[in-house]
Formats: structure tokens, C-alpha cells, sequence
């Protein structure tokens, strides 16, 4: 496969930053962004508009809740940020796709991008640090993502982790 690069933390770690960064330094003005975000609500609205100035505005936006690969097929540009798989996960659960689907979906994105010789820059949330969650749909969403994040950063010829704005290098 082209590159991949899979980019974790919490959330406001500076996950997506750090992924626009390293974006912009590899491809400037040529890369296509796929975003996952839904606007739901009111606050869910905001925060897409903030994240749209964050980015580069000659950049391509594919906006995408579930059929990621079909998706990666319309993208423009050899270099593709898939922001974010948490919420990807969190569209698929809700939806009611089953886990393992999930990692078949997972496993179809990736080989979409090595037949279309697409570089990545993943970025995903990491949930599995804190607590037992208390209720069967948290927990069944922290094992999907944590899977799902699993297969991402398998693949991926680098990984980083996100603490505090502060980049940690996994591989």
C-alpha cells in the first residue's frame, strides 16, 4: 500500500492539527480531507464549522458518515486525511452494523486506497484508556473503535500518539 500514517489521542489532544500539519508539509494545497462529522445538532454544527477553518480552504472536503470507500474513489489528490474513525464507528454503530462488518469496512477502505495508490493520514480517538464504561453501548463502541484502530495502525508505516498537543512517535 502507498503510505499511512494513523494519528490516536484523547480528545483535544491535537490529533487533527497534528494530521493538517503533516498534510500540508507533504502535499500543500493537494489533498483531499474526508470528514466523518454529522451536524446532529446545534454545538455538532459549531464544531464542524471550526473544524472547517482549521483547514486549508483549497483543499478538497468529502463529507462521508459511513461508505468511506466509495468515497476515497471521488477523492482528487494522492494524499486523503480520513478524520475521524471514532466518529465513523460511532455513525456505524447507530446505524446498526455489527462489528465485524465494521472491520470488513475497515479492511475495504485500506484496500481501496492501495488500488487507487492513495497515501493516508488516519486520525482516530483512543478510548481505551479510562474506566470500564457502565452501560452495553459504550463498551460495545470503545471495542469497535479499539479494534477498528487496531487494523489502521497495523498497517501503517508510521503511528503517532496525540498528549497535550505533544506528539509521541509509535512507529
Amino acid at each position: 500500500m502507498s503510505d499511512l500514517s494513523f494519528v490516536t489521542g484523547g480528545a483535544r489532544s491535537g490529533k487533527s492539527a497534528f494530521a493538517l500539519r503533516q498534510a500540508s508539509s507533504l502535499a500543500g494545497d493537494a489533498v483531499s480531507f474526508i470528514a466523518t462529522a454529522e451536524a446532529l445538532d446545534t454545538e455538532m454544527s459549531e464544531r464542524i464549522e471550526c473544524h472547517k477553518l482549521e483547514r486549508n480552504s483549497n483543499w478538497q472536503t468529502l463529507e462521508e458518515t459511513l461508505e468511506l470507500e466509495s468515497v476515497l474513489e471521488r477523492a482528487m489528490h494522492k494524499l486523503v486525511v480520513l478524520d475521524c474513525v471514532a466518529l465513523w464507528v460511532s455513525n456505524m454503530l447507530l446505524a446498526g452494523i455489527s462489528e465485524t462488518a465494521m472491520l470488513e469496512r475497515t479492511a475495504a477502505f485500506i484496500a481501496t486506497a492501495t488500488t487507487l495508490e492513495k497515501s493516508l493520514i488516519v486520525v482516530s480517538n483512543e478510548v481505551g484508556l479510562g474506566i470500564v464504561p457502565d452501560n452495553a453501548l459504550s463498551r460495545c463502541y470503545r471495542d469497535a473503535l479499539g479494534r477498528v484502530n487496531q487494523r489502521f495502525a497495523a498497517v501503517s508505516n508510521e503511528a503517532y500518539l496525540l498528549v497535550s498537543g505533544l506528539e509521541l512517535r509509535l512507529k
